[in-house]
């Protein structure tokens, strides 16, 4: 760990990283994309037995989710 005027204690550095994961996290939401590591912990949590899908097709199902596809209009008007 670096000592002087300029040093950072490294508890300051891990809340400055977790704030930013928290910030990243919180965008995507907003935009609706929603996380992937949630998505892949539930499905071990819920469903152990199935494999979870790929991020690719994760995405994919979620744009289509939110914007529509196959076939669907996901918008108002």
């Amino acid at each position: 760990m670096a000592t002087g005027p300029d040093a950072q204690p490294e508890s300051t550095l891990r809340r400055v990283g977790e704030a930013g994961r928290y910030l990243a996290q919180s965008f995507r939401l907003m935009v609706g994309l929603p996380s992937y590591d949630a998505y892949v912990a539930h499905m071990a949590l819920t469903h152990p037995d199935q494999a979870p899908m790929s991020y690719e097709a994760f995405f994919r199902e979620r744009q289509e989710a939110r914007y529509g596809g196959k076939g669907r209009v996901g918008r108002c008007c």
